[in-house]
């Protein structure tokens, strides 16, 4: 029962179309897993495919209800990567905002990898769709430009305004070291015994 249910059998049963998804979708798992510890090189093969699609945008003229698509979804990846796991206003604060409370590190809604690997396959899917020319809708490009630039504008006024309610900053800058009021007293309780307290322990 085990070996019917198993990988074995779902790779077997589907023929050979099956087999070579299966392993090209193993290769791609492998090295995509072996590019977590080098976020600038990926960030860098980022910049590179949206390059890319610019200049596929700028050279053809068009597509410009792709890009806009592409834009409200780059706007809410990055709502996600900007925000909390935990809502601060259904849960309560996630993060520290006295010196005396425990120290939690920020933790996203939408992890740094989880946000590159989206919008690196948003800009590549989107440079496929510019091959069609069903997805190339005639549109006046300046109206949407200007409708993204007001959305862009009032979702970041009200990120900023709840980051700002709660005391977070979307970025763990380490552990803040906090000096308690009772140092002082516990620094002199660890002091050595002056000259004349010793003198006056040996003569009594």
């Amino acid at each position: 029962m085990e070996g019917f249910y198993g990988e074995d059998a779902v790779i077997g049963g589907g023929g050979p179309a099956a087999k070579w998804r299966d392993n090209m979708s193993r290769k791609f798992q492998y090295y995509l897993d072996k590019s977590t510890p080098h976020p600038v090189a990926r960030w860098i093969g980022s910049l590179v495919a949206a390059a890319l699609y610019c200049l596929r945008v700028y050279y053809v003229k068009g597509f410009y209800i792709v890009t806009y698509g592409l834009g409200i979804y780059i706007l809410n990846l990055l709502i996600g990567f900007l925000s909390p796991q935990v809502d601060p206003e259904s849960e309560g604060p996630a993060l520290p905002t006295r010196g005396s409370d425990e120290f939690k590190p920020f933790i996203r809604r939408l992890p740094e990898f989880k946000f590159w690997y989206a919008l690196t396959k948003a800009f590549v899917v989107a440079f496929c769709l510019t091959f069609f020319s069903i997805f190339d809708v005639p549109v006046f490009w300046p109206i949407l430009l200007l409708y993204w630039i007001v959305l862009f504008v009032l979702t970041m006024k009200r990120q900023i305004k709840h980051m700002i309610k709660y005391k977070y900053i979307p970025f763990s800058l380490g552990k803040t070291a906090v000096v308690p009021d009772s140092v002082g007293e516990e620094t002199e309780a660890l002091k050595p015994p002056s000259n004349s307290a010793v003198v006056e322990a040996e003569s009594v």
